[in-house]
């Protein structure tokens, strides 16, 4: 049984939101999707929080969340409301996986990492293996269940993105059923995203391009539980030299207060927006008040991926 009636929900009101990760300081790239989204929020005149996805306790680092968003306060962003911390929604979480149970829709999966791994026979569209199904008739006498896993069918899952167009996978052969709830008994971040954007009412999700194939997942969730799906913006991602994302794990540099001016024009500029020479020079707030009053979507290019060395080469005309 799946709910056939999310995709006639419509949000009306924009709320967008900026969820980062407290596993170190805030870096371009967490910049470049936090003026995005903060920008685009303003220029609808919608609202625009912060949420705090710290569910996976595994990999937070102590004092990492005060550090961002004292960052963020420095870079003269300021959000609406109370910042959300997923650590504080995990009863939230866990009523929606016994719904999905009582649904029928999420089962037990016994399979260890060396288990999917001798049995997948693809690869996923992220990168992982696609789960072969093996747990979905049921455990075997003796087995015991480590994960919990939703059920998905072939269907095509399509949305437009804002930036990247229209995105389809079918989930059964890119994916498999996805967890839910991990061996570890941590939520997945699928299920704590999908559960809380619903929560939070948010409308639009502008975000990096690095989470374009989890997108058609949260759909599914979203549509199996009846809620309203988000309109979708996935930005280019900045990358290294390398061509790797530039992350905590690529060691990419924080940022810092005393350089907020210039950090946000460099930002501005890798999204698109033309600056005027100097602007990178003045006052913090004098920066807010061009990029509120400048901002284009429709500038942002159209790619899942920009060199932050090649665009700093950049000059605006």
């Amino acid at each position: 049984m799946f709910f056939e009636h999310a995709e006639e929900m419509k949000l009306t009101f924009y709320r967008g939101r900026f969820a980062p990760s407290p596993t170190g300081p805030l870096h371009f790239g967490s910049l470049v999707a936090a003026l995005a989204s903060c920008l685009d929020a303003r220029a609808h005149g919608g609202e625009w929080l912060v949420r705090m996805e710290d569910v996976d306790t595994s990999r937070n680092v102590p004092g990492a969340a005060d550090d961002i968003l004292r960052t963020l306060e420095a870079f003269g962003f300021a959000w609406d409301g109370p910042v959300l911390y997923q650590s504080a929604r995990l009863a939230a979480y866990a009523e929606v996986l016994e719904k999905l149970k009582s649904l029928g829709l999420a089962y037990a999966c016994a399979c260890s990492r060396k288990e999917i791994a001798e049995l997948a026979r693809r690869q996923a569209v992220d990168g992982g293996l696609v789960y072969p199904g093996r747990c979905r008739a049921g455990l075997a006498a003796g087995q015991q269940p480590r994960a919990w896993r939703l059920l998905v069918d072939d269907r095509e899952m399509a949305f437009d993105d804002r930036v990247q167009g229209r995105i389809a996978q079918h989930l059964e052969s890119d994916v498999g059923d996805f967890v839910l709830r991990r061996a570890d008994g941590l939520f997945a971040y699928q299920l704590a995203v999908a559960v809380d954007d619903h929560f939070q009412g948010i409308s639009d999700v502008v975000r990096g391009a690095d989470l374009l194939a989890s997108t058609p997942r949260q759909i599914w969730l979203q549509t199996c539980l009846g809620y309203a799906v988000p309109r979708y913006a996935h930005l280019p991602v900045a990358t290294n030299p390398a061509g790797e994302k530039w992350s905590k794990q690529t060691l990419a540099p924080a940022i810092v207060a005393t350089q907020a001016a210039g950090e946000l024009v460099r930002a501005l500029n890798f999204l698109g927006q033309r600056t005027p020479a100097g602007l990178a020079g003045a006052a913090v707030g004098e920066v807010w008040q061009w990029a509120l009053a400048h901002w284009s979507f429709a500038a942002i290019p159209r790619q899942l991926a920009i060199s932050v060395a090649a665009n700093l080469s950049r000059s605006a005309d």
